[in-house]
Formats: structure tokens, sequence, C-alpha cells
């Protein structure tokens, strides 16, 4: 095998390849659907996946991909002058060679002490002998995942969920079950009806600038939610990522339920997505739990990357960071509501995406197809759907990472036209 594939050449069923490759069904399915994200494949009902012809265009020789809710990086930003002054300034220091060495269990005490700072700052005040350092929050969250639960469990989430939760749990035989959302977020009568049942473990959700929904779930909502977990004793993991990019920041669900909650923050979407630096914590008593989970899956996060990370948090690089990248956001949010005018959609001003809701009779697997012929990448809701029940025919745009300003305009303006031009399928059906 050449390892090439030409327009129109029918691809093999899923069990066939799953079993050509050696690996499981799912993974082929999730392989087929990125594919047919980006535009490369076509599905035709009884006749099976074809390779999509390439149509370039003149106007798009590349790619503008907002598939990615990355910070956006503000003209002139500061950043690469922060790192080198932060760099220069620990190679000059005594005991530089402390953040080569191992750290202790749980990260080094001033970088917890540091995340600590961190914490308060979003509104949940801990003891810093309560906070794990770990590498970025995926791996926190794959670790608590690892610690708390056993395969087979049942685990909550948004209807719509981060999908490095669904990647974690898959990995981890936990069973997801999504639950109902409105625009702000968990409903807390679905939450208390799926408790009532019996068999719920856990519950995941993103309180703040939802991933990908946008919601921000209101006071008197995290508290519902709160005191439903207590009455039925269910675990809670509060991916609360975006905390710090809201102004005024609600309080953290683990701060109402200190008793079951566990709260996962990083600097990877306030400060850099490079910055692989998360703090966890949870009730109290769950420390050694916690530290046991990150040695056990990367013994530990790197401690030259949790001194910058601490070091900025310690001289206010961290706020005057996160200051730009909000009003980056903010612009770039007022860029999108002005070309998408008209278009039903969510968004927070200070966030990184749009959740874009389709007009009749538009579907998402075909309007990300029309995006892809255009040259502009988006993520289709069935990436974030857990389980079997229909995704929304909606999309996320991400309006950050490296593109620039004018990336954006120009991409978003694709957006906007396809939105206007034919509402149907981008391939033939037969």
């Amino acid at each position: 095998m050449e390892g090439r594939l030409v327009g129109g050449e029918r691809l093999p069923t899923q069990r066939a390849l799953a079993d050509l490759l050696g690996v499981t069904v799912g993974t082929v399915t999730r392989g087929y659907a990125e594919a047919s994200r980006r535009g490369l494949l076509s599905g035709e009902v009884g006749r099976g996946t074809f390779v999509r012809p390439v149509r370039a265009t003149p106007e798009h020789t590349g790619v503008i991909d907002l598939t990615h809710n990355h910070p956006p990086v503000p003209p002139g930003d500061t950043l690469r002058a922060a790192l080198s002054s932060t760099l220069e300034g620990m190679a000059r220091a005594p005991g530089v060679a402390d953040v080569l060495a191992y750290p202790p269990d749980g990260g080094d005490r001033s970088h917890r002490e540091a995340g600590a700072e961190w914490l308060a700052r979003s509104g949940l005040d801990v003891d810093p002998d309560r906070v794990v350092v770990s590498s970025g929050s995926q791996h926190a969250l794959s670790a608590l995942l690892a610690s708390r639960f056993r395969p087979g469990d049942r685990i909550l989430a948004e209807s719509c969920t981060y999908p490095g939760l669904k990647a974690a749990a898959e990995l981890l035989h936990l069973r997801l079950e999504g639950l109902a959302m409105d625009s702000e977020g968990l409903v807390p009568e679905a939450f208390e009806t799926a408790c009532r049942r019996g068999g719920a473990r856990g519950l995941y959700c993103v309180p703040t600038i939802q991933n990908p929904t946008a919601a921000v779930m209101p006071l008197g909502r995290r508290e519902a939610i709160a005191e439903i977990a207590r009455r039925y004793a269910v675990v809670v993991i509060e991916d609360d990522i975006h905390a710090r990019l809201p102004q005024e920041p609600l309080p953290p669900l683990a701060r109402l339920l200190p008793e079951l909650a566990y709260h996962v923050t990083t600097t990877s979407k306030s400060l850099a997505p490079g910055l692989r630096i998360a703090f966890l914590t949870g009730p109290a008593g769950e420390e050694s739990r916690l530290r046991a989970a990150i040695r056990a899956t990367t013994w530990a996060a790197s401690p030259l990357t949790a001194e910058v990370a601490a070091a900025w948090i310690r001289d206010g690089t961290a706020e005057r960071l996160l200051a730009e990248r909000r009003r980056e956001a903010a612009a770039r949010q007022q860029l999108a509501a002005d070309l998408l005018q008209g278009a039903e959609m969510r968004a927070h001003a200070c966030g990184y995406h749009v959740w874009l809701i389709l007009p009749e009779p538009w579907r998402a697997d075909s309007f990300v197809a029309e995006l892809a012929r255009r040259g502009v990448a988006v993520t289709p809701a069935e990436v974030f759907a857990v389980g079997r029940a229909p995704a929304p025919h909606a999309v996320r745009l991400g309006l950050g990472g490296g593109l620039s300003r004018e990336q954006l305009r120009s991409a978003l303006a694709t957006v906007a036209d396809a939105l206007r031009g034919p509402q149907g399928p981008s391939f033939p059906v037969l």
C-alpha cells in the first residue's frame, strides 16, 4: 500500500479497517468522523464511505483553522518578552538546577502556593497542602478519573461536553451519560432525575464558559446543582479552565460543595496553550489520593514549566497577560458579532469561541464540509455529543489560537457567506 487515496475511492467498512489495523471499531469511527469533519470523506447511505475529490478555489489556497479553543494572541503580544525575562531571571537565581530535579509528590511547595493563589483569584480559598500540580488540565482530569472511579462506573456530563472527557472515559472504560442543557448550562432537573435512578457515581461539568456552548451557570443554578449532588452523594468534577476570563467570576461549585467537589483550573487557557500546568484540588483528606494519581501517570509535572507559571503568578505577569487576552478576546467576539449579525449563536464577551446554531435545513456535517471546501475548518457538534442521542445542528468556531485578526475576519466572512448560500448536501446522494 502506498498510503494514497484518490477522489471517489470507496473506503473499507469501519469493522474491516479495525480488524486490518488491530484497533477498536470506535477508534476507526472517530477517525472517519474527523476526516468527514475536515471535508475529506463523504458517506452515502447504502453504498459506504468515499474519498471526496479535492476542489480547490483560487481565493483559498490554505485552510484557516477555527477548530481550536486557544487564547488569542494580541497584536504586539508581550508573551515572548515575558518568557525571556523570566527564564533569564531563573538562570541567574541560586539553586537554579533545582527546577531540573524531581519535585516532591504533588509539586514543589512554592508551586503549590502559587496554585493556591491562582485558585483564590477565581474565588476558591484552599490551603497549598491541598493543591496538586499536574501537566495541564487533561492530565489532571485523567488522573482524577482513574483514581476516583472504576471501569463501568456511570459518570454524568452535559449533553455536549469537552471531547477530552470522552477520550479519558473511553480509555478508563467509564460510562458517560449526557444530561439536558439550556442557555444557562446543565439543567438541575435533568441532573436530579439521573441521580434518582441510582448508580450515578460522578458529575463532570464546565460551569463557566462551557465548552462548546459558552454557557455560564448562574449562582442560583450552581447552588441547585451542589444541593442535588449533596443529597445523592454524587462526586462533582468541576473543570474551571475559563474561570479567570470573566472580570467578576462566580463562586466555583467546589466552594459551594467542599465535601464532594474536585476542582481543576489551568494556566493554558488563561495565558498560553503550551504552559501545560494545572492546579487540582479536592475535598479535605484527598491529597494523598491525588498525589498518587499524578505520580502513577507522569510522576510529576515539569518543575521548570511549573516555575515559569508560578513566577508569573507571583510577580503580576500572569495578570497582565490575562488582561491582554481578555481584551483581545472581546475584540474578536465583537468581530464575530458584526460579521455574523443575524445568526443564532452563543458566546461570552471574553470567551475564545462561538457556538453557532445552524439555520434550517443545514446539518452540521454538510455545513462543515461546505466550509472545508471553502478553506475554513470548524468543529461540528457531533465531536462534543455524549452517547447516541442526536447532536444539535451547530458548530463551534474558535476565535483564538495563532490566527491574526485579518485571518479571522476572512474566515468569519466565509462562514457568513456559507450561511447565506445554498443550504443542502455538499455532496451528491445517490
